[in-house]
């Protein structure tokens, strides 16, 4: 066959219809309603058909149409008045969390990710962290952080889901074509496709780069699916998380290292990388040896300046879900990315393991990122906790609450999730303000005003959206497995629009327990048989392909509800995605969430929900565990956040737990109906739920305390650490070894106070030590009371550390420091003296996993 030569036909859009290209390819129309309108009410069928996706939209709409719209002078003025405001977003330059120094629109932050949720027509993410990446780039959008994203360009993205007619996940991966979506491919100055290329085991591996409006923000997404490329290298982007680990490597390889050469060949400079879970981390190493071969900085300055100025969020709170690669994987893959760096491969492997000295040990992903980073958090305060818990051996000497990994807790995107019908109630009654600062407490206590009678109306056209929604989607689905008529036209009468309608949708993890409703299902049947008070649930989600445990819970359920006393009360969405989601969290009256405490994150799908007003009924997980109130003021608890050793156990005392819940208490709030049939005590804590968690849970509350406690910090610490040719990171360098090489001589003897064995609250006592330096200056280390109550264990609990003054030295030479403690409670009280290193520029003293105690 002769050689074809390919090029785009794209339709031509009349002139004064031409700017709907430019609405159409950013995707700040995902979450502004009034242009996904302006596009649907253009054909509706044509809309759904394409899925939202603007840009396959217009090249489907036909010719003749397209010069109608051209005629329709009140339509050419609505597409004006979009443009407007698309132009008017793009130009606002003031943002509430400036940073100091920087100017202009260049990015100072790079903001790293495997997976993106921006919208349901751009398939580069499979759940919550692909959703929480997208909404962090969406506020990031509207608060003007100058910020650029990377990630994967996915040609067959995340599977959809379908099931057999029993039950059975199936996956097919339909290949995305991306010159029908809102992505434009990067050119370089010649015009031609910008690529980048990595080494993959000694084979060059090379990637375009296409580039996705966010609003503001730029997304890269990296696609190695090019004719330059072996064939097994161009499947490197094909499939998110698909493959084996060796081709998990290699994503992550082009993640990490090849989305530092995207910045660089764009002439994009950032000062700051966020890595959003451990995927990305080889970022670390590629800015290490970027800052060696283009500054000429030994390797420990440019780890220092690497650490310094890196954000790390980890979101996995069990073991299993951090990637590990084998130490020969890793060899064949970085064995001269480890020369490159002046590094014996020994060494390197030990930037990735807990326990540097364990040659068996294989390389995590997230312990690189710890060791990388100076900023690294947990995704709620309870996941701040368990992470600290986690690593606690990369940090072996320190207590675990002492562990550097702190919580920022998820927050969503607001705009993005409400429904329209509530957005105009909350335009009427907060302001506009709820979609421009939406983490604002003074906004949403107006919630309190919105009239009960306009609040609970609005809620029940959303219930009876997301009914007839389901009804459709589930005779959508029977038709295409070839169902009889009268099967398809049953699925049009499943659900009742009028009753409690119970969600849950989630990734289909056995921990997340989606089959914890259905423990005892004689209980569950008088739940869902009572006429006077029905209730019914709406299941959704997704099982891993590998995870057939997850597979199985799905068909559990969808078994269950074939069954004649549950028939109709229970349904299953097949293939959820963002855009059932929308529908989900829109139209429920509870969402509901049941994994095993500890091991839930954040879960931010019931953040989404409560922003609609729809209550949770949740175990103290996540972010539940911060939001929840012991009067069931802003929802229900499953629990009191109990962890157990046995799980068997526990799943059989909570779901115990969530039958009484359900049928004590939401239930009866749901139809104590008072003048009008309103549940008023039920729209009281939708109220309550929007007043107290709506600012705290905002994305935009997220972001900005991203840029206030790690990203400004960080890149104040560049513009220190490099000034001069780099000399404060090379000052910085050279004192870290010269304390890492001193630091084991140092001790402390003769610990002395003059306080009897006891003392009142709030009498002051004093403590003397005496510390050996080891040629140290006493400028290079801060010598700290570590104290407060004893707790059973005999440990020090709720610690404070009161720092300890030089005051003179002994005729042998030690140092004498001494003290004062004032204990502000009764009981138990204890103390111990510790040593940490100090230096103006150490970020955190704690990051050198350098501690000296006392004993």
């Amino acid at each position: 066959m002769r050689p074809i030569r390919s090029f785009s036909v794209i339709p031509r859009l009349p002139p004064k219809l031409e700017v709907l290209w430019d609405l159409a390819y950013n995707y700040w129309f995902c979450w502004n309603d009034g242009v996904s309108d302006l596009f649907a009410q253009i054909d509706l069928d044509i809309w759904r058909e394409c899925h939202g996706n603007p840009v396959a939209f217009l090249n489907q709409l036909p010719q003749k149409i397209l010069e109608e719209l051209a005629r329709d002078e009140f339509f050419v003025e609505r597409v004006r008045d979009a443009k407007k405001n698309l132009d008017d977003y793009l130009a606002r330059t003031v943002s509430p969390v400036p940073f100091p120094g920087h100017e202009g629109r260049t990015p100072a932050v790079a903001y790293f990710s495997a997976e993106f949720g921006i919208d349901a027509s751009l398939p580069v993410y499979s759940g919550g962290l692909g959703i929480l990446a997208g909404d962090h780039l969406k506020s990031a959008s509207d608060l003007n952080v100058p910020l650029v994203a990377i990630g994967l360009a996915y040609k067959k993205g995340y599977f959809r889901q379908y099931l057999t007619p029993d039950g059975w996940q199936q996956e097919r991966y339909p290949d995305s074509d991306f010159e029908q979506l809102p992505m434009s491919l990067v050119k370089n100055d010649d015009g031609d496709p910008l690529t980048i290329s990595v080494d993959m085991a000694g084979r060059e591996c090379r990637a375009q780069v296409w580039k996705v409006a966010v609003g503001r923000i730029s997304l890269l997404l990296l696609d190695a699916n090019i004719a330059d490329n072996d064939p097994d290298l161009r499947e490197v982007t094909a499939q998110l998380y698909g493959g084996d680990w060796e081709m998990r490597i290699r994503q992550e390889i082009l993640l990490g290292i090849g989305g530092i050469r995207a910045l660089w060949a764009m002439g994009l400079a950032p000062t700051v990388i966020h890595m959003n879970e451990g995927h990305s981390a080889f970022a670390g190493l590629e800015r290490i040896r970027v800052f060696m071969s283009e500054s000429k900085l030994a390797f420990e300055a440019a780890v220092e300046l690497t650490a310094s100025t890196s954000v790390f969020t980890t979101h996995t709170p069990v073991p299993a879900g951090n990637d590990r690669f084998d130490p020969g994987l890793m060899q064949k893959y970085f064995e001269g990315y480890a020369k490159s760096l002046g590094l014996a491969f020994k060494v390197f492997l030990a930037l990735g393991r807990e326990d540097p000295r364990n040659d068996a040990e294989t390389f995590c992903m997230t312990v690189l990122a710890l060791r990388l980073s100076r900023f690294n958090n947990g995704v709620s305060e309870l996941h701040g906790k368990v992470s600290r818990n986690m690593w606690k051996r990369v940090w072996p000497q320190y207590p675990v609450d002492d562990v550097p990994i702190s919580a920022i807790t998820n927050g969503v995107h607001q705009p993005s999730f409400v429904a329209p019908d509530m957005a105009a109630l909350y335009d009427r009654y907060l302001g506009i303000n709820w979609k421009e600062d939406p983490d604002c407490a003074r906004v949403w206590r107006q919630a309190q005003n919105i009239p009960d009678s306009e609040l609970w109306r609005t809620h029940e056209r959303l219930r009876e959206r997301l009914v007839d929604y389901a009804r459709h989607r589930v005779a959508d689905t029977q038709r295409k497995r070839g169902a009889r008529r009268r099967e398809v036209e049953e699925s049009l009468e499943i659900l009742d629009p009028r009753a409690l309608t119970i969600c849950f949708a989630r990734r289909f993890a056995t921990y997340k327990r989606a089959n914890l409703l259905f423990m005892d299902v004689e209980r569950l049947k008088r739940l869902v048989g009572n006429p006077d008070k029905p209730v019914q649930f709406i299941f959704a989600g997704k099982a891993h392909p590998q995870d057939n445990e997850g597979k199985k819970l799905i068909q559990q359920i969808i078994q269950l509800s074939r069954t004649p006393e549950l028939k109709n009360k229970i349904v299953f969405l097949e293939d959820y995605d963002m855009s059932v989601a929308r529908f989900m969290v829109q139209g429920g009256d509870v969402w509901l969430n049941n994994p095993r405490v500890p091991l839930e994150a954040c879960g931010t799908s019931g953040m989404k929900a409560m922003s609609n007003g729809v209550l949770n009924v949740s175990t103290l997980d996540g972010w539940w565990a911060e939001a929840y109130q012991p009067d069931n003021s802003v929802g229900y608890g499953i629990g009191q956040g109990e962890i157990y050793d046995d799980w068997d156990y526990q799943d059989f005392v909570e779901s115990q737990t969530l039958y009484n819940v359900l049928e004590n208490d939401v239930v009866p709030d749901f139809y104590d109906r008072g003048h009008g049939n309103m549940p008023r005590g039920w729209v009281r804590r939708m109220k309550n739920a929007l007043v107290h968690l709506g600012a705290a849970f905002s994305a935009h509350r997220m972001v900005e305390d991203y840029v206030r406690n790690a990203y400004i910090p960080a890149f104040k610490n560049y513009r220190e650490l490099a000034a001069r040719d780099f000399a404060k990171a090379k000052q910085m360098a050279s004192w870290r070894m010269d304390v890492m090489t001193k630091w084991g001589d140092i001790h402390i003897r003769n610990v002395r106070t003059e306080s009897p064995t006891q003392v009142f609250v709030g009498e002051p006592f004093l403590i003397e030590a005496e510390v050996w330096l080891a040629g140290l200056p006493v400028d290079d280390v801060r010598v700290e009371l570590y104290a407060g109550p004893i707790n059973q264990d005999g440990d020090v609990d709720r610690r404070r550390t009161i720092a300890m003054s030089p005051d003179g030295e002994t005729e042998d030479g030690w140092k004498i420091f001494k003290g004062e403690l004032l204990p502000q409670e009764a009981g138990r009280f204890g103390f111990t003296i510790r040593i940490l290193p100090f230096h103006p520029l150490l970020i955190d003293p704690r990051s050198l996993g350098l501690i000296r105690w006392v004993g």
